[in-house]
Parts: C-alpha cells; structure tokens; sequence
C-alpha cells in the first residue's frame, strides 16, 4: 500500500486529465532523448517527436469536469487525431483502448484501471500486423503482466512503471539492432516516461513542461488583427551539423538567410548543433537552406494567424463556437467518382503526381509525418466519392489508415505505398472506367514491381548489421534498408549498381542538397554503367535525400 498522503482512492475525469497531462509534459521534456535512441531503420530518429506531438493535444484538457468515460473518450479523439508516424498511432490506440475500458465508468479504482490496460494495450497490438517484441508493444504488455492484488491506485502504477523498465531493459535482448547500436527501444522508454508523469500525478507533484513559461495575465487577442501578421509561420528547428560546419562561426551565410527571410529570429549555435526560430512567409524556404548545413534533429511550423484565432476563441466567454470549427477547412461536396491525395516533399515531386491527377497533397515524410487530422482536412476538401490516398512512407501507413474513422461521406482507400516510386508505379495503372476495389487491387499490385533506392546520410553514430556508421557518412538504402555504406555520393552510387541490374527503365529523382550539375554527372555515370537501360532524370527537390531511385 502508497505511503505517500492523498493518494486518490480513485480516479475521475479531473484525475485522469491532470494525469495526462502530467504524462505528456514528461514526454516532452524527455523528448530529445527518445529521439537519440531511435535507431531503426535508419539512425535518423523521431520517435520522441511523433509521441510527444502526439500527446501534444493535453493541453486542451485545462478545467474538466467530466465524468472519467467523457474525459477518456475526449483524450483519445484528441489523441488520434494528433497521431503521427507509428509510435503515435500506436500510442493514440492504447488510448482509445483505455476509454473503452472507462466506457460508462463515472470513476476508477485499481480493478477498472487494470482492465483498462490490458484493453489499451490490446488496441495498441492491433495496430501493428507483425509485432515484434522488444517494441513499446512489449514494454506496455508489461504493465498487465503484474501482480495487483492488495494494491492502492499509487501502487499499482509504481508496479507499472517497475515492470516497465525492467522490460524496457530488456529490449535490446529481443532485437539485434537495439543491441548492436548499445540502445533501449525509443517508443519504450516514451512509454516509461508516459508512466512517470501518470505516477507523478498520483504523488502530488505532477511534471511540469521545462519549456513552459508561467503567465500570470492574458492580453485581449479579440483587439489584434491577425491579418497585420506579415510572416505568419512560426518555424524552429535544431540542425545537427554536417562535419565540414562544426567550427563555430561557419554557418555565418545561414544566419544571414536567416534574417532575410522574417522577423524575430533567434540563432544560436555551438560545435554540433545550430537552433533557429524564425516567424516567415515560407517555412520550406528555411528549411531547404538549413539543409544545406546539416540534418533536420527537430523542427516545428505553426500558424500563428490560426493560434489567434483559437487563442480568441479560448478567451470569449460569449462564443459557443468550437476553435476547431472556425479553422477547419470547408468540406467539398463528394460530387466526383475518383480523387487522391499524396504525402509528399520536394516541388519537382509534386509535380509529378499532379500530372498523374492528384490535387490534395500534405507536405511530409522522413522524420517529417503528418498527423492524422491534416490528412482528414486533405481528403475532405477532394470533391470525390472515392478517394485514395498514397503515404509514400513507410511511418505514415499506418496514420494514414486511421482516416476511415473519421469520414464518412465518401469511401477512403489507402494504397500503402512506402516510396514515391511506389505511389507512381501504383497512379499510373488507375483506371477511371473501373471500379474502386478493382483499382485498389491493380494498384496494390502495382506498387509492388517497383524497387526504391535511397540515398541519404547518417544523423548520428550508429551501428548497421554489425558495421560502425559515423555521423555524416553516406548511406545506401534498398527498399528503406541500409544496404551500403560509403564516405561520398559517387562511392555509394558505385557499390549501388548491382541493385540496377536488369532494369528496364530507371527514374532518378535528385534533391534539394544536389546541384543539377552533380545530378547531370551522375546521370551520366549511370548511363555508362547501363547503356541499354532507358534513364530519366527529374529534380524531385526532396530534403534529406540526395537521391531516390525507382528501379522497374
């Protein structure tokens, strides 16, 4: 039994949002360390962003009143809704696996907090179609592997949280890469965090965001005009510094683009890293040139003119108007057959889809995932009965087919490209005068003959199948696998060739980081390589990736 004085005998809707709370501002003052242990399947990491954006939402829970059921079912929807990539989804499930177990319930004791769990961490199972263990999976099925008898609430969540880093501990025991980079499961030690705030709540001394500034007084939003706000986008990010720029003071001609492109810059640098904060017209802009630097470690864009305009919302008394119906987009009328909507990033790729018929598009990819609610405003505005969309991304699949839950006026199919390459292969064989399901399937299949390759860098020291990788080397991928290895672009394009053997058309599409002379020149290496393989070049201007290669 707790020692610990006012413990709760059971939890409310109050309790349970102060929990939530307590759990996300955890998770987010932990962030950046999740993110350093996500390793797999490339060392780039963004576990610790996507859980944290996830819970991000908990702070709409100020001031509840409800009933524990009403309070739960909020938190979920709030949750899925601001799910990305798939630690997020995952996470948001486990969620709706707790309001289901809450269902009806007014308050909790340890017994219905119990049976909640294990329906959390059923729903979180669900997500996934081949689990594997030493996953936050296995972390959270801990939590419902415990012995409860006699416990009090506080108890019963210091067995949890004991429970769960022993498993956490465990982890790199159950998968090979977590073992060879000498690293915990990232989504697990979030989860750990998540525990640790819920705990925290129940001593009394909840966790608060280490980033948050207390406000003791609130201006009069109503009397601002958002329309007087010049450069709109609120953007941040850390760059991880390329070796050639970690002498302090070598970024300078960044700083100056920088100033050039808004108002309230902050810029600050040391050896490794260099943080930007800038309000500007275009966030893409800023974050192409910081590329150019180094690797995206974290980045956030909000829009200020629609913060107004929920910051307004908040404090009218009068309004009874949800802040989210004044800034949702207007929903067309499903008057079409077919429509689609693509993730992707780079103008030139884009460009692409457009000519194959795509018009919603949501900007996003690696280490960049869109939640679920901007794809749900994307499909909403296609004035189609059918739409489809196309992640091009192997960590949005699983965001993208939660879409379904919250539409209901036009059918939603999700074609779970995990590539560009995929998502054309799989346009180009849509037939307008079929149906939808035979569409769906000629696609699936589509998607299929169609191999990617990627070329990229490391974000940090790693280990892949047994091989040190250093921060800055260049990595080969096959099907979003490190294959090769190598210290330059031409080296790894040379040890990628064997992957190019017996194809019949190739299309290279070069990013933001490559000049189009260095693209022209490796066009041609390509062509001398394979004279009889017909070779299109195209700038996709993708960040992060010097180079992907659909190979038919």
């Amino acid at each position: 039994m707790s020692e610990v004085a006012n413990v709760p005998t059971a939890i409310g809707g109050a309790q349970y949002a102060g929990m939530i709370r307590s759990a996300a501002n955890a998770l987010l003052n932990q962030k950046d360390l999740i993110n350093r242990l996500n390793v797999y399947p490339v060392p780039d990491g963004d576990t610790g962003s996507n859980m944290s954006m996830t819970m991000k939402p908990a702070g709409d829970l100020n001031g509840q009143t409800s009933s524990l059921s009403e309070c739960a079912d909020k938190v979920a929807s709030l949750f899925l809704r601001a799910a990305r990539g798939n630690s997020g989804v995952i996470l948001s499930l486990f969620f709706r696996g707790l309001a289901k177990g809450f269902k009806g319930v007014t308050e909790a004791g340890t017994a219905e907090v119990v049976a909640a769990f294990e329906k959390g961490v059923k729903e979180a199972y669900k997500a996934v179609q081949y689990p594997r263990e030493g996953t936050i999976l296995t972390v959270m099925r801990s939590c419902t592997e415990i012995e409860t008898e006699g416990l009090d609430l506080l108890g019963l969540f210091d067995r949890m949280y004991d429970a769960a880093a022993d498993m956490l501990e465990k982890t790199p025991d159950m998968l090979p890469v977590l073992k060879q980079a000498g690293v915990v499961d990232s989504g697990g030690r979030g989860f750990l965090e998540i525990l640790y705030g819920m705990r925290a709540y129940l001593k009394g001394a909840p966790v608060e965001s280490e980033s948050k500034a207390e406000t003791k007084e609130s201006a009069d939003f109503a009397s601002f005009d958002p329309a007087s706000i010049e450069n709109p986008y609120c953007t941040e990010c850390i760059i991880t510094k390329n070796p050639e720029y970690t002498k302090e003071g070598s970024v300078e001609k960044l700083r100056k683009f920088v100033l050039s492109m808004g108002d309230s810059v902050v810029f600050a640098e040391d050896s490794e890293i260099v943080k930007i904060h800038v309000h500007t017209k275009d966030p893409g802009k800023v974050l192409s040139e910081a590329l150019k630097f180094g690797s995206l470690y974290t980045v956030k864009v909000e829009n200020m003119q629609n913060q107004h305009s929920e910051l307004i919302e908040n404090q009218s008394a009068e309004s009874e108007k949800p802040a989210a119906e004044e800034t949702t987009p207007a929903v067309a009328e499903p008057v079409e057959e077919y429509g689609f909507v693509a993730v992707t990033m780079g103008d030139g790729m884009r460009s692409v889809f457009e000519d194959l018929g795509v018009a919603g598009f949501v900007s996003g990819g690696q280490t960049m995932n869109p939640s679920t609610e901007q794809l749900v405003e994307a499909v909403l505005q296609i004035p189609a009965k059918n739409v489809f969309i196309f992640p091009n991304n192997s960590n949005i699949c699983l965001v993208a087919e939660q879409v379904r839950r919250f539409v209901e006026d036009r059918n939603v199919f999700v074609i779970p490209t995990k590539s560009v390459p995929q998502g054309i292969s799989a346009l180009m064989q849509f037939d307008p005068d079929a149906s939808a399901e035979d569409n769906r399937q000629t696609m699936l299949e589509a998607m299929k003959a169609v191999k990617t390759l990627d070329m990229t860098y490391a974000a940090h020291d790693s280990t892949v199948d047994g091989e040190s990788v250093t921060c800055g080397q260049i990595l080969g991928l096959v099907e979003h696998k490190v294959r090769y290895v190598a210290d330059s672009q031409a080296e790894c394009m040379e040890k990628m060739l064997p992957e190019l053997e017996g194809a019949s058309y190739i299309t290279v599409f070069y990013g933001s980081d490559v000049s189009e002379e260095e693209a022209n020149e490796t066009l041609a290496f390509l062509q001398s390589k394979a004279p009889d393989t017909e070779i299109a070049l195209l700038s996709g201007g993708q960040p992060l990736y010097y180079y992907v290669i659909s190979v038919e």
